[in-house]
């Protein structure tokens, strides 16, 4: 057979795009998005990310060319997350919690011609653009408003307003083209999306995700979770999070609704699962918590089971326990930025289901196995790259093979070598874990120091840098410390330079360097605890020993616990 070869008609790069036109044709007369009391169908939808994707290109932006996004759950978000590269871009969503100073360096970074921005966040991107230095090029500004904005325009709108190249979302989808023919990619690799992996201030991670490894994370996640056709899917999740974890594609696969949402609370979320019929969400850890009570949830349980996957910290058993008693059927993933979304799963067991509820709630806190349709996960040796015996104890390094681990850092060669580069052919994670005896992963600790503060990874290392700035700081680790709405939040142990105990004794203070920090860096990362220490504990050589003050955190219990809308 060896004259049998690839042809055009076998070998159409895979790409999730093609998920909205199969939409447009099969669920055409079926809501697509909800968003208060606008209705959009499948049709709609369709045409409205054609018509987009048709003025992006008018206006000169085509193969490579990356378009930033700074918005929260509303539909011009979802409908971005098709229309950027059906026009050939590159899709960069960035973090709206985030502050100026660090969306300025992404998007310079990025290199974004162009950034669509919600009205919300419009004062935040134009003092970003507004740092960039002189010489450097600035993207163009497309605001995004919707009929619910009350607030009258801003000095910063009318300003952005009053300029005449400045276009509004709305008026690029009303002077697009219907019958666009979308740029479909080259080839699998072609790049769809560029993410970046924290809230980082000096050294940005830019992920880069293609056509091929977008498509295979969206299928798996359906068949694993598993969605069935048309369900009503409610975002809870941020869709800037690793893109929705692939969510936005995968509800145009089954003809689903999204339900969009600007921001949310318990009430708002219990509200739209009895009027919309609610079947799937995803959140983190956090948002389990504020519905199970933790921040103002219900205790009257569902009429009807709702699906909620979950992923990050690993939930307190308790808290699963309390979500699942109010009609919440909870799965639990593992996945980073890297991989577009999540590529284990806690693969559930009907005999787990006999089970008394703790334990029941202890099996599902862990990772899990992979997705049926990635590669290969395994927990090895960091050195030698030898899997470590798989006894649920014996810790490791968790190493990932699959279609949708991602292509590369952008502009750093030396970065994605030394994670994609070395023994196995793996991708090395940095997480810590497990592997028991059945083959199910759990991690135990992250080796990078990563903070999993609802559901939003944060390095120590950055916070760190930040307080080895203040006058008064000598030492500075920072830690996680459990807690209770959170699931993580930073905990600083800090020594003080010689005399500065006492000449300075009034602004070392927990307030103070909380203050200090929250002017530097974005307020999820600003430590919730501060300790103070005469000295922090070293080796023989002079490394301070984190794991003894994440022992030290975690003895303090959880933080107290505080509500928060999300």
């Amino acid at each position: 057979m060896d004259e049998l070869k690839p042809s055009a008609a076998n070998s159409s790069p895979l790409t999730p795009l093609g998920f909205l036109d199969r939409a447009a044709t099969v669920y055409g007369d079926c809501p697509s998005i909800v968003y208060g009391d606008r209705v959009y169908t499948w049709s709609e939808t369709h045409s409205r990310c054609l018509r987009l994707a048709s003025a992006l290109a008018t206006e000169g932006i085509s193969r490579g060319h990356v378009v930033s996004v700074v918005a929260p759950n509303v539909p011009a978000m979802y409908e971005l997350h098709f229309a950027v590269p059906m026009s050939g871009a590159i899709l960069n969503c960035i973090n709206t919690r985030l502050d100026s100073r660090t969306i300025s360096l992404l998007l310079r970074h990025a290199e974004s011609k162009l950034v669509f921005v919600d009205w919300q966040f419009q004062s935040l991107v134009v003092e970003a653009v507004s740092l960039f230095p002189p010489t450097h090029s600035r993207p163009r500004l497309v605001l995004i408003t919707d009929d619910y904005r009350q607030e009258k325009a801003s000095g910063d709108e009318q300003q952005m307003e009053s300029n005449k190249e400045l276009s509004t979302y709305e008026s690029m989808v009303e002077r697009g083209d219907p019958g666009f023919r979308w740029v479909r990619p080259e080839s699998d690799w072609s790049p769809m999306v560029l993410n970046y992996t924290s809230g980082t201030t000096s050294s940005p991670k830019g992920v880069v995700h293609c056509h091929r490894g977008l498509f295979m994370v969206t299928v798996e996640s359906l068949l694993d979770w598993p969605v069935p056709k048309q369900p009503v899917y409610l975002w809870t999740l941020p869709m800037f999070h690793a893109n929705g974890w692939s969510f936005p594609w995968g509800m145009a696969a089954v003809g689903g609704t999204n339900i969009c949402l600007r921001k949310f609370d318990a009430s708002t979320i219990f509200s739209h699962i009895e009027r919309n019929g609610v079947t799937h969400m995803c959140g983190a850890p956090v948002v389990l918590n504020m519905l199970s009570g933790g921040g103002g949830g219900s205790k009257t349980k569902l009429k009807a089971p709702v699906h909620i996957m979950t992923a990050g910290a690993p939930p307190p058993a308790a808290v699963l326990h309390r979500t699942e008693s109010l009609g919440f059927v909870v799965s639990h993933g593992y996945g980073l930025t890297e991989t577009a979304g999540l590529v284990v799963s806690c693969a559930w067991k009907p005999q787990w289901n006999r089970l008394p509820a703790d334990e029941r709630a202890r099996l599902k806190s862990r990772q899990g196995v992979r997705t049926a349709g990635f590669t290969e996960v395994e927990v090895v040796d960091p050195k030698s790259g030898v899997p470590v015996n798989h006894d649920g104890s014996t810790l490791g390094e968790i190493v990932l093979r699959g279609a949708s681990v991602m292509l590369g850092y952008l502009k750093d060669p030396t970065g994605t070598a030394k994670c994609m580069d070395r023994t196995g052919g793996w991708f090395y994670t940095g997480d810590v874990g497990v592997m028991h005896r059945d083959g199910y992963l759990e991690i135990k600790d992250r080796s990078k120091d990563v903070i999993i503060s609802g559901g939003e990874n944060l390095s120590s290392v950055e916070v760190e840098s930040i307080l080895y700035t203040h006058p008064a700081v000598n030492e500075a680790a920072v830690v996680a410390r459990p807690d209770e709405y959170w699931g993580e939040t930073p905990c600083a142990f800090l020594s003080l330079k010689v005399g500065e105990v006492a000449t300075n004794q009034k602004r070392a203070t927990e307030t103070e360097i909380m203050e200090f920090c929250r002017a530097r860096m974005p307020h999820y990362m600003v430590p919730k605890t501060v300790v103070f220490r005469d000295e922090l504990p070293k080796t023989s050589t002079g490394k301070i020993q984190k794991y003894l003050l994440r022992e030290e955190a975690t003895s303090m219990g959880p933080a107290p616990l505080k509500k928060s809308r999300m």
